[in-house]
């Protein structure tokens, strides 16, 4: 009789940009990916130009390459040619749970994911004051904020998992142009993090960003931008694979992080 699973490995990537000559490229990542996790974990940009035939060439590399089960949620060149439904229900049809402020669950763990929005962090996070289209841009951060928050809700589970395309804090956005900031995340995505406990977040988007960062809770959040990883490790597949203890008595910490779940993720390198 095999042992209880004590880690769920959760392999995350995101930026993509699958293009129409992209066919063959990412079956040997994903086969590489499936050896080594139990659960993937896609953070948008898919595609290059949010091309429906951009998604099918994906479709058709993850249903080739990969045997474990994919959470995903769609990024911001997703929505550039306005086909972003199609998008997401090719993905579904091969397989791929995508996100919009819904939740899912694997093996005892939750997954809430939306692709969240700019706007920028803490101080210089933008306001709804003055003409009515900034109140609209502002409107669609504090939307994705509340899809998230609706989400995590919905979880039973002991640890949570959050994945978005753009990203929560300033931290992980460090290292690119200091004036693109207020366009690569909002901290108002931030707040239901911290609220929920979240055990931990993937996000992509910042191809020039820092890998990691921790929420003012200290909840750990991973910039999994493929440009980024490829870039940080170039001998090694650009993805990142965390180790999440499903037992107390699994985890490798001895010390509980201030957000009071169990034990930071553990991880590993791909």
């Amino acid at each position: 009789m095999s042992s209880p699973r004590t880690h769920l490995r959760i392999a995350a990537i995101g930026d993509l940009h699958v293009s129409r000559h992209s066919q063959g490229a990412f079956q040997p990542l994903f086969t590489h990916i499936t050896t080594n996790a139990d659960v993937l974990v896609l953070c948008g940009d898919f595609t290059d130009y949010g091309l429906p035939d951009e998604a099918r060439i994906l479709a058709r590399e993850l249903t080739a390459g990969v045997k474990i089960p994919v959470v995903a949620v769609l990024g911001n060149h997703d929505f550039e040619g306005g086909k972003q439904g199609e998008i997401r229900e090719i993905l579904a049809d091969a397989g791929v749970a995508v996100l919009d402020g819904e939740a899912t669950e694997i093996e005892g763990v939750g997954f809430a994911g939306v692709k969240g929005f700019c706007g920028g962090f803490g101080r210089g996070a933008l306001g709804p004051w003055g003409e009515q289209s900034i109140k609209r841009f502002v409107q669609e951060a504090v939307d994705e904020s509340m899809k998230l928050e609706a989400a995590l809700a919905r979880l039973r589970t002991e640890r949570r998992i959050a994945l978005m395309h753009y990203a929560p804090i300033r931290a992980t956005v460090e290292g690119e142009p200091p004036e693109i900031f207020p366009y690569l995340g909002s901290s108002r995505l931030e707040e239901p993090i911290n609220r929920y406990r979240v055990t931990a977040v993937f996000h992509g988007h910042a191809h020039r960003g820092a890998p990691e960062g921790r929420t003012s809770t200290g909840i750990p959040v991973y910039n999994v931008a493929m440009p980024l990883l490829a870039r940080l490790n170039p001998d090694r597949p650009p993805y990142l694979v965390v180790e999440l203890p499903l037992r107390a008595d699994a985890a490798r910490s001895v010390s509980e992080p201030p957000t009071g779940t169990l034990a930071d993720p553990i991880v590993k390198s791909a």
